[in-house]
């Protein structure tokens, strides 16, 4: 396949060299130093983009491959603010939008892990819940994308809580209100935790990757598989959960 790289940084170049090993072309490397050659670039010789930039970035890269009929894998987070945005531009384009807060999929069993573990917990209220992540100082969006859809799938799965909020530790925590700790530590890859701890006793669930190569892979593997589908697509569609 021909392949087209939104985002040159630290997980760009994992994936585009992981892309060439599994056999495949990339046509073009984007980044802001070279964005402008995006709108010179024939659509015909690209087969599907792969976008790991920035969040100021992503929407406006999006667009592109929508308007130019380019299947799009999106790793970017933090931009979901406008998700519903331009799930709607998709939709119009009849396009191809793939995105996940993690490609790997170790993270995506411990995603359906985290909400099987929360529907155990719904009635047990002496426990308090919470998510911790880390990550590499580098990360600039915190909490990250992944402890999001922890959250968001423990909240989905357990009526107890209502909403999320990254962890002030000197602001009280309304009831209902699941805390997010994010740290930034180098060299961490990602660690992600999901406590609930009582007086008595604590249960922990834990991922922690080893390196940027299994998200990165992941990504590839979708990028494979996205071409000829339509629509808004995620994790659960690729790995048929």
């Amino acid at each position: 396949m021909n392949i087209l790289i939104l985002g040159y940084g630290k997980m760009g170049k994992i994936i585009s060299q992981l892309a060439m090993n599994r056999g495949h072309q990339i046509v073009a490397k984007i980044n802001i130093e070279n964005v402008s050659d995006l709108e010179n670039l024939d659509r015909d010789k690209v087969d599907v983009a792969i976008e790991f930039s920035q969040p100021d970035a992503a929407v406006g890269n999006i667009k592109w491959c929508l308007e130019n009929d380019v299947p799009v894998v999106v790793g970017t987070t933090g931009w979901l603010d406008h998700k519903d945005e331009v799930s709607k531009w998709c939709k119009e384009k009849n396009g191809s939008l793939f995105y996940a807060s993690n490609f790997s999929i170790g993270v995506n069993i411990f995603f359906k892990v985290n909400a099987f573990l929360a529907r155990l917990m719904q009635d047990q209220n002496a426990y308090q819940a919470s998510v911790e992540e880390v990550h590499h100082t580098e990360k600039r969006d915190a909490p990250s994308g992944t402890a999001i859809t922890l959250a968001e799938g423990l909240i989905q799965n357990n009526n107890r809580y209502r909403d999320w909020k990254l962890r002030d530790e000197e602001e009280p925590l309304a009831e209902g209100t699941l805390p997010i700790v994010s740290k930034r530590i180098d060299p961490a890859p990602g660690t992600h935790i999901v406590q609930y701890v009582s007086k008595v006793d604590d249960i922990t669930i834990q991922h922690e990757a080893h390196s940027r190569e299994g998200f990165a892979l992941g990504a590839v593997m979708v990028a494979e598989w996205l071409p000829g589908k339509k629509g808004v697509l995620s994790m659960n569609d690729f790995l048929d959960f």
